[in-house]
């Protein structure tokens, strides 16, 4: 199972989506029988890649914002102890 193929959403992966969708549309049969097999590993495999580039950006983001909410709360407890 994927995501939705949204293109706007996985500008990574988009050429590939168009390939699939096209494969799905010129054998609506074939489809069944693995005609369209070899793109949809492409295609898994480009999702996972682009989730692990996401995931590795929000954990960076997380680490900037804990180190700021850690200066935060040592600027007000040196603050609130004076």
């Amino acid at each position: 199972m994927h995501p939705p193929l949204t293109l706007h959403k996985h500008p990574m992966c988009a050429e590939i989506i168009e390939q699939f969708q096209q494969c799905h549309i010129e054998h609506p049969y074939g489809k069944f029988f693995g005609k369209c097999t070899d793109l949809k590993i492409k295609l898994d495999r480009c999702f996972r890649e682009e989730k692990a580039l996401k995931r590795k950006a929000n954990f960076e983001k997380s680490k900037e914002f804990k180190q700021r909410l850690d200066a935060f709360r040592k600027e007000n407890a040196a603050s609130s102890s004076q």
